[in-house]
């Protein structure tokens, strides 16, 4: 699948350190929860959490889904957003554990065409330091799909603030600039795609 992100040109810069960014972020959220998407008015304390995350970080959320648990419902939700010219992160939320209808980690990485496994283990480290041993149940990953960094982390609301406050949203930013950097412009008086004017 091929996609024209062509609206980060106007976001694309480089941080303190000179790394390729976009900045704001526009970002995706997927719901994952079969027991609130049947609901008119669902309860989302999980994508709430997200949301806050990313909006005190100057970002904006431009989608937000809500499937159940479900391979399928999953899998075409994160492909719709990753497709869109205005997402440049997703970020899903439930359906990472071990029970047989867990399913947000095999739905999400068949998009990859990257692994980032950095993710899953830093976040699994600082979860252990939160709830100990049972953070070893999270499944929670990360890859680019659509030249688009896409993360699968936990539905409770403590993990969603512990992913986005100390992972994601720091470093989502360089992840969706590098991911990008091939389709930058590179005329002359705009950003190149190594982030050099």
């Amino acid at each position: 699948m091929t996609v024209d992100h062509g609206d980060h040109a106007d976001r694309r810069g480089t941080d303190d350190h000179g790394h390729d960014v976009i900045d704001p972020l526009y970002v995706g959220i997927v719901t994952v929860s079969s027991s609130r998407a049947g609901e008119d008015d669902p309860d989302d304390p999980g994508g709430d959490t997200i949301q806050e995350c990313f909006e005190a970080g100057g970002h904006e959320v431009r989608e937000r889904v809500l499937v159940r648990d479900d391979y399928a419902s999953i899998r075409t939700a994160v492909r719709g957003l990753v497709a869109r010219r205005d997402v440049d992160v997703v970020v899903t939320t439930g359906g990472t554990g071990v029970t047989a209808d867990d399913v947000s980690p095999e739905a999400t990485s068949s998009l990859f065409e990257r692994e980032l496994p950095g993710f899953g283990e830093r976040f699994r480290a600082l979860s252990w330091e939160e709830i100990g041993t049972r953070a070893i149940a999270s499944r929670a990953t990360a890859g680019i799909a659509v030249d688009t960094p896409v993360f699968c982390i936990p539905g409770s609301t403590g993990a969603c603030r512990t992913a986005c406050e100390q992972l994601i949203v720091p470093e989502a930013p360089h992840l969706a600039g590098l991911a990008t950097s091939h389709r930058a412009d590179v005329t002359e008086g705009t950003i190149t795609e190594y982030g050099e004017e």
